[in-house]
């Protein structure tokens, strides 16, 4: 099995950018005018300093020497960080079953310190077992192969390593009732996934809340949406929040600040995590 780094290349190619940022602004340098000289679009300069891009060592060697940066250990710190930023991410050798717009979100989740997650049709992914996993996958439209199948399983497997890792992240799930009923693949394996739950359960890092049907929710709370912090002081809170054919990464403060109202609201809704278990406990003996 694939090691899980701590970080990840795309929180480092964020930090970077960060901090690229942060220079530019400290010396009233225009995005425009940082971008004329690498020769780059001010649309361009954006997203390199949001860290939605790679970066050429040239452009910000370059950029540096315009911010006026020539202390070597100041320089060295920033380039030896875009070489990290720069290379290739675990997740890569699963390119075939791996849509571009996920990419970012699994990079994102390897560094993360806190994800919090509401799920409304499912069991979240780093949750499930592997055959509960497959089951889902399964289902894809278009009809996946067998192989691919197995790539992607093998991929959310890889995934799920991080629960176990040292230092793992903290992570609050909070799921509908909904999810842990639907008739996904057969009735074993559907009360072996309430069993790894229960397991789960069990871990100081992992906090498991159940929604019942019952509970009121509020109309804000829409879709399905994972929210990720870090440990870094450079990155911000993202909202990871997927469609069928995309997905939305948002760290705008209002935005972000207004989701974690809802999950907020969500979590005082829905079951206590003793209580979770319980619930969980009286699905098993109705299965």
């Amino acid at each position: 099995m694939t090691e899980q780094p701590q970080g990840s290349v795309t929180a480092r190619r964020m930090m970077l950018g960060a901090r690229l940022r942060r220079l530019r602004e400290e010396r009233g340098i225009s995005r425009a005018d940082a971008g004329y000289t690498i020769r780059a679009s001010e649309s361009k300069m954006s997203r390199l300093e949001l860290g939605k891009v790679s970066f050429k060592e040239r452009d910000v060697a370059d950029l540096l020497m315009y911010y006026g940066v020539t202390d070597p250990n100041e320089r060295n710190a920033v380039l030896s960080l875009l070489r990290e930023a720069n290379r290739p991410g675990w997740w890569r050798a699963y390119e075939d079953v791996l849509p571009d717009w996920f990419q970012d979100y699994i990079g994102l989740e390897q560094a993360a310190t806190r994800i919090r997650t509401y799920e409304t049709h499912f069991v979240p992914g780093l949750l499930q077992t592997d055959d509960y996993s497959r089951a889902v996958i399964s289902t894809g439209l278009p009809p996946p192969t067998d192989v691919e199948v197995d790539r992607a399983v093998a991929l959310r497997a890889t995934r799920k390593q991080l629960l176990s890792r040292q230092g793992p992240p903290q992570i609050w799930a909070v799921m509908e009732e909904s999810a842990l009923r639907r008739p996904v693949g057969s009735a074993p394996m559907r009360r072996a996934q309430l069993e790894h739950l229960l397991k789960l359960a069990t871990q100081p890092h992992i906090s498991i809340q159940v929604l019942p049907l019952t509970r009121h929710v509020h109309a804000d709370a829409g879709g399905a949406f994972t929210m990720l912090r870090f440990g870094e002081s450079d990155l911000p809170d993202v909202v990871y929040v997927e469609y069928l054919l995309n997905a939305l990464y948002l760290d705008r403060p209002d935005h972000v600040s207004r989701y974690a109202e809802v999950m907020d609201r969500l979590c005082v809704e829905a079951l206590l995590p003793d209580d979770s278990v319980t619930f969980i406990e009286d699905l098993l003996t109705q299965s």
